[in-house]
């Protein structure tokens, strides 16, 4: 499949920008997923048309005035994303600032630049665990690395379903290290593996990782992180607050548009404190969606609200597959409507497992054989 976009005008309704699409489709499978993928956005509250067709024009924008609003290409003064509510960023600390090895870690600290180059060249987890124990020999197996300049402002448990996507993990490792060490965070890597036949289980691994990486160490922040998601400014910050986070607002799959007002996927930062009062991800969602959708549920049920970062703090590149995707959970939209009632039934609560935990040079990998009676749920 592919997707061309016809030329516009101002005078085109929100209803005919619809019609700007012209897609061609084969009958092959892989073809079929990524309609598949497009549908559903479609699906979620129509992408939001009249959003869209607003930051489409912010986009245009953007390539006149960025020269002109910007300072050394990692200021962004001028707000391209004008539907967020939070106040403009502090100023970052300069180069010569001077804090104490007993002090807190800054949050805006001068090593964060903004802007990153994103690499996403193939490379052998070896060449990578290679390339960041010689830049600094103090990062610990498993990933584990603290500042010694600061004291950290949070410890952070990084958490990464997988399976399949050897190709994408040393990627990741390469690009996120040195962005979490520049944000003088305390982290840690958990990849948690699925083996077996049963379709994948996003959240129920997230679930099952949590509960690994607390036996390991008193974290008090986690994010939840998707293997194949760059982020493309180190100025989004990974600690936690007091409300949960949504880091990967702007993804270039997406055209960098937020697809819908409750997307909550790509990766996502919850306190420890946070995470168990909504009773952790669901997990009945077998195959690809709707766990993130009923994780925001959860959220609002438990009467929080969800922040995200201002202006191109939020971008993120995803890395392209070379593999089929995973199907699709076609019972979610069954189970989204019954999030209420669920939430305290299914979750962190209902989890039974048997791990088999290893420690690598850069994460601890969790490999688990999951199947649907190791989260009972009684009728609700």
């Amino acid at each position: 499949m592919y997707i061309t976009k016809a030329k516009y005008t101002a005078k085109q309704t929100p209803v005919s920008l619809s019609l700007c699409f012209r897609i061609h489709i084969s009958l092959s499978l892989p073809h079929f997923l990524s309609l598949s993928l497009y549908v559903f956005m479609v699906q979620a509250r129509g992408i939001q048309i009249r959003e869209n067709v607003k930051n489409i024009g912010a986009q245009v924008l953007e390539q006149v005035v960025r020269g002109a609003h910007s300072n050394n290409g990692t200021d962004y003064a001028y707000d391209f994303n004008s539907s967020e509510s939070e106040a403009p960023p502090t100023t970052y600390l300069p180069e010569d600032f001077n804090y104490l090895p007993s002090q807190v870690c800054p949050e805006r600290l001068p090593t964060m630049k903004g802007r990153l180059e994103v690499n996403m060249t193939e490379i052998l987890l070896d060449e990578v665990e290679h390339s960041l124990l010689r830049a600094d020999p103090s990062l610990a197996p498993g990933g584990y690395w603290t500042p010694t300049d600061c004291q950290p402002r949070w410890k952070v448990a990084i958490l990464i379903p997988f399976r399949n996507r050897h190709e994408h993990l040393p990627i990741l490792l390469r690009h996120l290290v040195p962005v979490l060490q520049r944000q003088r965070l305390q982290f840690a890597f958990y990849v948690i593996e699925q083996t077996g036949t049963e379709p994948f289980n996003r959240a129920m691994l997230f679930n099952v990782g949590f509960k690994e990486a607390m036996k390991d160490l008193d974290w008090n922040c986690l994010v939840f992180h998707d293997v194949d998601h760059l982020m493309e400014n180190d100025r989004n910050y990974y600690g936690c607050n007091d409300m949960p986070r949504h880091f990967a607002v702007k993804l270039n799959k997406y055209s960098y548009m937020l697809p819908y007002n409750e997307f909550f996927g790509g990766v996502s930062g919850l306190t420890v404190e946070q995470y168990k009062k909504i009773n952790g991800f669901p997990n009945a969602f077998w195959g690809w969606g709707g766990e993130d959708d009923d994780l925001w549920n959860r959220v609002q049920l438990a009467n929080y609200t969800v922040s995200r970062p201002s202006g191109e703090l939020g971008r993120y590149m995803s890395i392209p597959h070379h593999h089929h995707g995973e199907a699709q959970f076609l019972g979610r939209y069954t189970l989204l409507r019954h999030s209420k009632e669920r939430q305290g039934l299914d979750g962190l609560s209902n989890l039974n497992y048997s791990p088999q935990v290893s420690r690598r040079h850069l994460y601890t990998n969790i490999s688990v054989s999951l199947t649907r009676n190791l989260a009972p749920i009684a009728d609700y």
